[in-house]
């Protein structure tokens, strides 16, 4: 794909007739041979790229493959990096371990080295199973996630996998096939009974995997519910099926149906929020990912962009400032730059906190202020959503100032904190109190939170 640096507007391109269905076509680990361009890989490349799938859930379709790969710039090509693996995604003493399985054929110890390697990569990090699954009369509710006082996550089990799966992805435990480690919602009827005992709940979230591989009858079925409780005031649906997948929303087979179900949530008073995941601005260069945003815009559907900071990806300000002010263009609000999680290939992606600030504050001084709504760098942790506001100097110590924007106490939000400047530190864990405290100020209560 050849790099330009003029960005048309939606509203300057013109809708174009993709009432043609396309193909839905889809790779495994089990067909890398299939996928033509690989083949101009060198035998060990592609060799490491089956070691790294035995471990790492892949899946890319055609689309992806096409479209939006730049194979006379790979292995530097940022869409291939999100998509396929690479040898350094993982440990060398795991790699190697996985390598010499796989050397020796025999399909056991093969199946029980990747499992002890993939224990080893953190796969439900932030404490999603231990902390976040609500309880009802003692027993835990498969499929729904309820950290935050005002947002409850739910996860249907159609919805458990991806048009294709980013390599960098904190939920890949959903995708390897092990039920002990998988979030999916068994009843439909569970979710409302729980936001009905639930009053402090307004917000639903729709997330997997990806809702949007479902056909819409099925998501209409777990939407429709909601629109009969007045407590909820916005239905969010987490994907990225506008990058993945963009004719889902113009020429697949339910694509009309499926925003006529946005346009009646508009119509029933509540907010529709898509939560598009975005990591880099060469997924909005295509004809058909501007008609799918513009389509999905026309139904009501409020689109907001968020993704992780990534080392091999989109670790320089210019790629971000270039992603939200094309976003802002068509109509899409920025809406947070994540922290890579500590699961999975996390050394590979990981950013410096105290890089990553310096990207995002560099980015935002490219943009102007109505593409400043992106806030971070933020950490989905343990006990909430924290913000990087800066690097600054008090009192002779340098510190980061950091703040809450969601926390396990509500209490928590907005409230400031300092911690020692550590220039290699990646995540939260990583970080000490400054000025001498003993702890961070919500370290005790959230203590006493994870006996309840």
């Amino acid at each position: 794909m050849p790099e330009t640096n003029t960005v048309i507007p939606l509203h300057q391109v013109e809708a174009q007739p993709f009432d043609e269905p396309r193909r839905f076509k889809v790779y495994t680990a089990r067909q890398l041979d299939k996928i033509e361009p690989l083949a101009r890989l060198d035998e060990e490349t592609r060799f490491a790229m089956e070691v790294v799938a035995n471990v790492l859930p892949f899946r890319v379709n055609e689309y992806v493959i096409d479209e939006l790969i730049d194979w006379d710039r790979v292995p530097d090509d940022p869409i291939y990096q999100l998509t396929f693996p690479q040898k350094d995604m993982l440990a060398p003493e795991h790699f190697e371990r996985v390598a010499t399985a796989m050397r020796g054929g025999v399909k056991a110890d093969i199946k029980a080295v990747v499992r002890e390697v993939r224990e080893a990569l953190n796969p439900h990090p932030a404490g999603q199973l231990e902390h976040n699954m609500p309880e009802v009369d003692g027993e835990k509710i498969d499929g729904i996630q309820h950290k935050y006082n005002e947002t409850v996550l739910f996860f249907p089990s159609q919805g458990q996998v991806c048009h294709s799966y980013c390599t960098f992805c904190f939920r890949w435990a959903q995708f390897i096939g092990d039920n002990d480690l998988k979030i999916a919602a068994r009843e439909a009827g569970q979710l409302k009974k729980y936001i009905q005992a639930h009053p402090e709940i307004t917000d639903v979230l729709i997330t997997g995997g990806d809702p949007l591989v479902m056909k819409t009858r099925n998501l209409r079925a777990h939407i429709e519910p909601l629109l009969q409780l007045e407590q909820v005031r916005t239905i969010r649906i987490g994907s990225k099926a506008l990058t993945f997948w963009p004719y889902r929303f113009v020429s697949d087979d339910d694509a009309k149906d499926l925003l006529d179900l946005f346009d009646d949530v508009r119509a029933s008073g509540k907010h529709l929020a898509l939560m598009a995941h975005y990591n880099h601005w060469q997924e909005l260069e295509t004809d058909i990912a501007k008609e799918a945003i513009r389509r999905v815009r026309a139904s009501g559907a409020v689109i907001r962009s968020q993704g992780p900071l990534l080392a091999h990806i989109n670790d320089n300000a210019d790629d971000w400032a270039r992603l939200w002010q094309t976003q802002v263009e068509l109509g899409i609000v920025p809406y947070y730059m994540f922290v890579e999680r500590d699961t999975g290939a996390r050394h590979y992606f990981e950013v410096p906190l105290a890089k990553a600030w310096t990207i995002y504050r560099d980015a935002m001084k490219q943009v102007s202020g109505i593409a400043r709504t992106a806030r971070g760098p933020g950490m989905s942790s343990h006990p909430g959503k924290v913000e990087i506001q800066g690097v600054t100097e008090i009192n002779g110590e340098k510190v980061f100032a950091l703040r809450f924007i969601q926390g396990r106490n509500h209490d928590w939000v907005q409230r400031p904190f300092f911690a020692k400047y550590n220039p290699d530190a990646t995540w939260l864990n990583h970080l000490e109190p400054a000025f001498g405290e003993d702890q961070f100020f919500f370290e005790k209560e959230l203590a006493e939170l994870e006996k309840q």
